[in-house]
């Protein structure tokens, strides 16, 4: 089974990676970090299976997934970090996906569906037009500019502009405003989905950078690499350096 890896996130590539080296049938045609490089990837090495990660910076999923041949599609395994509700409106249109972060037993049972697809020599079904209209809608959902933060009976609206960095907390997510902070009810996924894309980009599991903010990136280590706010705060950042210097040239 000739697979072909499609992730952002260098460490979640080297997860998948990790994971299906159990997979004695599995051959790892190539690795891509983002929508234009899989699209080429694809029409080169002719996968069986395409693990993709749903969202990605430059191209999303749904114009990656509109720029190969229906004719030629892979079977498509999606990678996602979006909430249950997303999942189970992926899952209702009978399409197999990897919650992130994916078990090894889950993994092999996506594997064991697709090898099912070859076995029987049918040929694998193109995604259906409700879940391309799905991924489009979620591609072209508005941005929020003011964010509601609840204090008490009161409702403090945040303008995105003024927010430095979010934080995970679980279920809640903690804003970084100067030297305040306020703690809001929205998962990161979500607030990656509705914050301004031209400015906030997701640099590690637990942030998300308004990179208006950041005075300079620095490497700490091989591999590792932080980014240097105007107010001196130092955050991680496990993201592909190069995009991200790429990203803070165009804000």
């Amino acid at each position: 089974m000739k697979i072909i890896i499609v992730d952002d996130e260098p460490l979640a590539r080297e997860r998948l990676r990790r994971l299906l080296s159990g997979q004695p049938d599995v051959e790892i045609a190539a690795e891509c970090g983002d929508g234009p490089s899989a699209v080429e990837a694809v029409r080169r090495h002719a996968p069986d299976l395409l693990l993709l990660d749903v969202q990605m910076p430059g191209m999303d999923v749904f114009e990656t997934l509109r720029a190969l041949d229906p004719a030629g599609l892979p079977a498509v395994v999606f990678v996602t970090g979006f909430d249950q509700h997303a999942v189970r409106a992926f899952e209702a249109r009978a399409l197999d996906y990897l919650l992130k972060p994916t078990s090894r037993e889950r993994l092999a049972e996506a594997l064991a569906r697709v090898r099912e697809r070859l076995a029987a020599r049918e040929s694998l079904p193109r995604l259906p037009q409700a879940l391309l209209d799905l991924l489009a809608e979620r591609a072209a959902a508005p941005r929020v500019r003011r964010l509601a933060v609840r204090t008490g009976e009161r409702v403090v609206f945040v303008a995105t502009e003024d927010v430095d960095w979010v934080e995970a907390a679980g279920n809640y997510a903690i804003l970084h405003v100067g030297k305040t902070t306020h703690i809001i009810r929205e998962t990161m996924n979500s607030l990656e989905e509705q914050l301004p894309a031209e400015t906030f980009l997701r640099v590690s599991r637990s942030a998300i950078l308004n990179l208006r903010r950041v005075r300079e990136l620095q490497s700490v280590a091989p591999g590792e690499h932080v980014a240097i706010l105007l107010d001196n705060q130092r955050l991680p950042m496990t993201r592909s350096l190069r995009e991200i210097e790429d990203r803070l040239r165009s804000v």
